[in-house]
């Protein structure tokens, strides 16, 4: 009879989340993952064949828990308030998560099915209240104008690139206000 596994996949993923957020994507190592959850990494090899997979694994943990998030903050009939508590809430978990909402965007990052349907799906929530604002046949369009503009305004922050003063929560969301406007008036016309 096989003896029974340590630990499980999902405790391997959590910890190695735990370790990309203390240290970066490159500062995450096999030996330092398979320690914090008590196993050899020869058997952390076992269920994970690489540190890119293993990374792989991590995005997807992070995709699957912002989808969770953002879907949670969805304000019935009000399209405009419902991106904008989303958008609040996509800054606020970047600046929880730098490292793993880095993981999102990362180049570096190998594609994989699953981590591309893991990114649709952390930003599925956004589509229904772009639909209602742009329209169903524009959606994606706004999606692609939106998640840009959110995506830049936290990379700079994260980066501490403003620094000439005034309020940049506020900033956040005169920005976010303006292209939701934007994409109402478009849709009108």
């Amino acid at each position: 009879m096989p003896a029974h596994p340590k630990t499980t996949d999902v405790q391997i993923i959590a910890a190695a989340r735990q370790l990309v957020e203390r240290a970066g994507r490159d500062g995450l190592s096999m030996n330092d993952v398979a320690a914090s959850v008590g196993i050899r990494t020869p058997s952390l090899y076992g269920r994970f064949k690489d540190r890119a997979s293993l990374l792989a694994a991590v995005e997807v943990h992070v995709c699957t828990e912002l989808a969770g998030l953002l879907e949670q903050l969805t304000v019935a009939d009000d399209p405009e308030a419902s991106l904008m508590a989303q958008a609040q809430a996509l800054r606020c978990f970047a600046m929880s998560n730098p490292n793993g909402y880095s993981l999102l965007f990362d180049i570096r990052s190998v594609p994989t099915e699953e981590g591309t349907a893991a990114r649709a799906a952390a930003l599925a929530p956004l589509m229904p209240s772009l639909a209602a604002l742009a329209g169903a046949a524009d959606a994606f369009a706004a999606a692609r104008v939106l998640v840009p503009y959110l995506h830049g305004f936290i990379s700079m922050e994260l980066a501490n690139a403003f620094r000439l003063g005034g309020g940049v929560a506020a900033a956040f969301e005169t920005g976010v206000s303006v292209i939701l406007r934007g994409l109402t008036r478009s849709a009108q016309v």
